[in-house]
């Protein structure tokens, strides 16, 4: 196990639909990364920005970006996580994949797909949750539209570090704000959220606001606003004393999600 969890989040512009050029950007952003890190989080659908054109933009399951992600894992020894669009037996998935460094893999479909856009639409939406044993951590991934719903983020499995990548635009940017912050509190957990920039090809504006909350919803990490490498090293010493102090987690009711 390890006692401390090097994270970084990476905040930036999207080009619209163009995976070899978003891919080499966050290549280019990872290799001059100057502190070792022991997980890489990119926002959702990182190599098209929020696209619903599925038909033009979907990969194959382990498709190239997936092949870019476990190369950049293990040229980095660090683990990687981020949303594409996925096709897959005739359905398209917002895909959220976990990569680690020996090239194991797990995969996350958005389970709220965001009905204000059309979403529910055009992807599929997902049906399990997904929670990823690494260097002793408990990591539950998630993507965007999940973080307005707490009963699907739930700590009922005792996770360490629950993460939200997404395109959340700037008009409803406190909603992100406030969310992130319950999200961490509510469940014990640290909480990392990452946010794209700019402005897409749909005129919507993205701010960022990508941050790190501990346990009790003080900040790891300050909100970032422009282009920007967000790191936070999260203890797992600290988060067992929390734990340990005040067992909010011993009182949480008990369900069974369908």
């Amino acid at each position: 196990m390890h006692e401390i969890l090097n994270i970084t989040l990476i905040q930036t512009e999207l080009e619209w639909e163009n995976p070899i050029e978003n891919k080499n950007n966050f290549e280019k952003i990872i290799n001059d990364l100057k502190s070792a890190s022991d997980l890489i989080i990119l926002p959702e659908m990182f190599t098209t920005g929020f696209s619903m054109n599925a038909e033009k933009c979907a990969e194959e399951p382990n498709g190239s970006t997936f092949l870019w992600m476990q190369k950049m894992a293990r040229e980095n020894s660090a683990a990687i996580t981020g949303s594409i669009i996925v096709k897959e037996n005739d359905l398209f998935y917002n895909r959220l994949y976990f990569v680690l460094p020996d090239g194991t893999f797990f995969t996350y479909n958005k389970r709220h797909t965001f009905t204000l856009a059309g979403e529910d639409k055009i992807y599929a939406s997902g049906k399990e949750r997904l929670v990823v044993n690494y260097k002793g951590w408990k990591i539950c991934p998630l993507i965007c539209y999940d973080l307005r719903f707490p009963v699907w983020s739930r700590n009922n499995e005792d996770f360490d570090l629950l993460i939200y990548v997404a395109n959340w635009p700037q008009t409803r940017i406190k909603a992100w704000d406030v969310l992130l912050k319950a999200r961490a509190i509510e469940n014990m957990s640290y909480c990392a959220g990452i946010n794209r920039i700019g402005l897409d090809e749909n005129n919507i504006q993205y701010s960022g606001h990508s941050i790190v909350w501990d346990s009790m919803g003080n900040e790891c990490s300050k909100p970032a606003n422009s282009p920007n490498i967000i790191e936070a090293a999260l203890s797992k010493t600290d988060l067992k004393n929390k734990r340990n102090k005040f067992r909010f987690l011993d009182d949480r009711d008990e369900f069974i999600l369908k």
